[in-house]
């Protein structure tokens, strides 16, 4: 059976389980509730085992904080013999606009230093990645930003936006990355709520 590492970036501890940069713990924690398996600790992450499309997936959130994400990435995908190319990483964006998602096979880290771990960790880029938006702030404190909770705006379409790179992750497993881009490349959750709206 062919495997697949879905891992989602975070940081752990009951104070930052909200924030922007928790995004990618909040999609991995859906897709396990959507499959229905446990987490359990283990490689400096909680990882779980299930199945998606016919493929055996390991879902993983790294316990090490987001820079050393790729000791607990590097750990799994070796022990279970998952190649690069068969990683799924879901991490928050700042480059995007709250609800935008984007697909994406290898390339640089753009900044993130969770991705920037997983690089030299697994000593390549050839990884895939789910891009969920968070936007930039007027302000210039971004540690603070990506830290801090989402706004009230945004917590009213927060669990659309997690169901939809929730989705995403599924598309790719069930069918492949590039029919997946086709799917949700530039979607925007909240034009989507708006056009429902207004029917």
């Amino acid at each position: 059976m062919n495997r697949f590492l879905v891992v989602g970036l975070g940081n752990p501890g009951k104070q930052y389980e909200m924030t922007r940069h928790n995004i990618g713990f909040m999609v991995v924690d859906e897709l396990a509730k959507s499959i229905v398996v446990n987490f359990k600790g283990g490689f400096n992450a909680d990882y779980a085992v299930g199945e998606i499309g016919g493929k055996r997936v390991y879902l993983a959130k790294p316990q090490t904080y987001m820079n050393l994400s790729g000791k607990a990435v590097s750990e799994i995908a070796g022990y279970f013999d998952i190649e690069s190319g068969n990683v799924i990483v879901v991490h928050d964006d700042l480059d995007m606009e709250f609800g935008k998602i984007k697909l994406r096979m290898g390339g640089s880290s753009g900044g993130h230093r969770g991705i920037e771990s997983i690089i030299a960790s697994i000593d390549t880029d050839k990884f895939i990645r789910v891009k969920m938006g968070i936007g930039k702030p007027q302000h210039k404190n971004m540690p603070g930003y990506v830290l801090g909770e989402f706004s009230k705006e945004e917590k009213s379409l927060l669990d659309r936006f997690v169901e939809l790179g929730c989705m995403a992750v599924k598309e790719i497993l069930q069918s492949d990355l590039k029919k997946a881009m086709n799917i949700f490349n530039n979607k925007i959750i909240t034009q989507e709520v708006k056009e429902q709206c207004q029917v």
